[in-house]
């Protein structure tokens, strides 16, 4: 599972690269894709083990709908670097406060799959950093929406609006995969 987060992680330090300019949009396309491979490989291997372990350290369920969200994550990147190269919106620097929480909430997240076995009693509080950070973007989206239809509404409105929707569905992902993780905590 933590080899998933790092691909995630990665993800999303691309998407902060991309919308700084210190990747280009088809660079960072590019790249995009062979790290959500990896993060479908790291996933694949994490089905394969739960199949066969006889222990884990929580539910199998829990642990599958944790990947899963987390998986939703890093999709959810790749189609928000996609869609940037697609659209060519100047000025994506504003989207950073967004993916700083994004990477907030991936972190938390890394915390608290760390801390299953080592220090179950504080997966419910990296838990609910990681789903603060999924609220927080929500509230930053929002913002922007307002921000967006505050003006005339033009193609390039609506291609920001479609931007900052993907970041708002990664920080739904990740407070799903909060829960998940502070579900099976619980259950321990």
């Amino acid at each position: 599972m933590l080899g998933q987060l790092e691909a995630t992680k990665a993800g999303a330090w691309l998407a902060m690269a991309m919308i700084g300019g210190e990747v280009g949009r088809t660079g960072a396309h590019e790249q995009m894709r062979a790290i959500e491979h990896l993060g479908d490989a790291e996933r694949r291997r994490l089905v394969d083990e739960l199949k066969s372990a006889l222990v884990t350290p929580i539910d199998r369920e829990d642990l599958f709908r944790l990947s899963r969200s987390i998986d939703d994550v890093l999709d959810s990147l790749r189609d928000f670097v996609r869609e940037s190269h697609l659209y060519r919106v100047p000025d994506q620097i504003r989207f950073s406060p967004m993916l700083d929480q994004v990477i907030v909430g991936i972190d938390a997240l890394e915390d608290a799959v760390r801390n299953l076995a080592a220090r179950p009693s504080s997966v419910a509080h990296d838990a609910l950093e990681a789903k603060k950070a999924g609220g927080a973007i929500r509230r930053m989206y929002q913002y922007e929406i307002s921000r967006i239809f505050s003006g005339e509404v033009t193609s390039l409105a609506l291609k920001e609006r479609e931007l900052v929707r993907r970041l708002e569905i990664v920080g739904m992902a990740i407070g799903d995969a909060a829960d998940a993780i502070a579900d099976g905590g619980m259950k321990r």
